[in-house]
């Protein structure tokens, strides 16, 4: 079988998602190719010459990029079977298979691509239409996971890169030791497809993984796992078996405030073995909203960790969902004076302060009774339920604040000037004073290191273009050019 997979993105990484299935599917004898939209021109040869075209969509963005792609490659090669794989394939199924797309895959989804091209290469029905679905539309299997064939892909070099303070700019790799995620969280994506599962990547695949992207260049690796104290003795073992072999590259891992707090034992270890930073999806310094969320911690966990990242040198970047039909103009301005007086500004991308609440399809959020009184029906063409807030000028709000990031990222502002700017804006939408000048002397924020192409999930950035997705744009619209 000629396989194509493509990767429309995925967070400025080098897709974990394509090197993966890759394995698996070269192992069994089909020919692979790889195709990151993020990096890459729609490659017209090798739509042409698939037998199946897989779109990776482990995010929203991803899905809705594949989606716009899906009528013109069906129209270039009608022949061709099309399967979507990845967290937001199965919960969008009706949507999707209304496209055309033939098989849907979720949770872990290499098994169920091997599957599939074992049965098209032995006689199978190719059509996209016909029949029903053999494979599981969501499966949970115990993989056997095989160290992602990364050949063929652009090298580490050509991906997002960590920006040190110092202005040194480290190549970074990427993995994951996990998938999944034992947690329950009513915003996060994860839960309609695990439902509280998570699956281990065995610990010398990664191993091995790593090993080769460092042979490739990388000096940084960022772990993908939804959390990475899902299962903290089987991560620590990783980091530091990886530190004894390569004691000069650093890495990143995503951890919620709970575990950080539940594994407080474990946070030197990470210090020590090379972690730089650690991501973890705060969303809200209200307690009401995080009570929504059922995110498992509070305001004052959140200020605990703080402190304890500061007391043992580490680096903190806190994500939010500041947005949400809850928000509030005091609850927004609080916020920002929260993270001004612990001097978060420049650990906090200023696209977080922009972030609007995404409700996909079969979010937990819709469990709760006073949702169907503020979402509209499901909007499948844009994969989410709609909503607005009450208080028009909150929406504004967050309109404004979008164009003040837009504007700070195109001038290429520091981010403590752009989170002034937000400040101030806030403030004055709330009919507060607020501090004059560009930076406010007493936030005491210091320069951290970051990935230089921001990360964001569980919700969207309104009307803000990232470099990488305005790319894949740019290539929906020419692929009429070989239609």
């Amino acid at each position: 079988m000629n396989i194509l997979l493509i990767s429309t993105y995925e967070l400025g990484r080098q897709p974990f998602g394509l090197a993966s299935p890759a394995a698996w599917l070269r192992a069994r004898g089909h020919d692979v190719s790889c195709l990151d939209l993020t990096r890459e021109e729609l490659d017209e040869e090798a739509i042409l010459a698939a037998d199946l075209i897989s779109f990776y969509v482990p995010m929203h963005t991803a899905t809705r990029l594949a989606a716009g792609l899906v009528p013109k490659v069906r129209e270039s090669n009608p022949r061709a079977h099309i399967c979507f794989y990845g967290l937001y394939a199965p919960v969008n199924e009706g949507y999707l298979r209304s496209l055309g797309v033939g098989t849907i895959l979720g949770g872990e989804f290499e098994e169920g691509l091997a599957s599939l091209a074992s049965r098209f290469e032995h006689g199978a029905t190719n059509g996209n239409g016909s029949g029903k679905q053999q494979e599981p539309v969501i499966s949970l299997a115990r993989q056997k996971f095989l160290v992602p064939d990364r050949a063929g892909m652009l090298e580490p070099a050509k991906y997002a890169r960590v920006a040190m303070p110092g202005g040194e700019h480290r190549v970074a790799g990427s993995t994951e030791a996990t998938r999944g995620c034992k947690h329950l969280c009513r915003h996060c994506p994860i839960v309609p497809v695990y439902n509280g599962a998570f699956r281990v990547v065995e610990r010398e695949v990664v191993l091995e993984d790593i090993r080769r992207q460092v042979a490739a260049g990388a000096r940084h690796i960022t772990f993908g796992d939804p959390d990475f104290f899902n299962g903290p003795a089987h991560s620590i073992s990783i980091v530091e078996a990886i530190h004894r072999e390569f004691p000069e590259l650093s890495y990143d891992v995503t951890i919620k405030i709970e575990h950080l707090r539940k594994h407080d034992s474990l946070l030197p270890a990470l210090r020590d073995t090379g972690c730089l930073f650690v991501t973890s999806a705060v969303e809200s310094v209200d307690d009401a909203v995080l009570e929504k969320f059922d995110k498992g911690h509070t305001r004052a966990d959140f200020l605990a960790v703080v402190a304890r990242f500061r007391e043992l040198g580490m680096t903190l970047l806190p994500t939010f969902v500041p947005f949400t039909p809850w928000t509030t103009f005091e609850g927004y301005t609080d916020l920002l004076d929260v993270l001004a007086e612990q001097g978060l500004s420049e650990n906090v991308a200023p696209i977080q302060l922009a972030i609007r609440l995404l409700i996909p399809a079969g979010s937990r959020l819709l469990e709760l009774p006073e949702m169907s009184a503020m979402v509209g029906p499901f909007d499948s063409a844009a994969l989410v339920f709609p909503w607005k807030h009450e208080d028009a000028r909150v929406d504004a709000l967050a309109r404004e604040i979008s164009q003040l990031v837009q504007r700070g990222d195109s001038l290429k502002l520091p981010r403590t000037e752009i989170f002034a700017h937000i400040h101030r804006a806030a403030h004055a939408a709330a009919g507060n004073r607020a501090p004059n000048g560009v930076a406010h002397p007493a936030w005491k924020s210091v320069p951290v290191p970051y990935l230089d192409e921001p990360w964001y999930c569980c919700a969207e950035p309104m009307d803000v273009q990232f470099v990488s997705i305005g790319r894949v744009k740019e290539t929906v619209a020419k692929a009429d050019q070989f239609v």
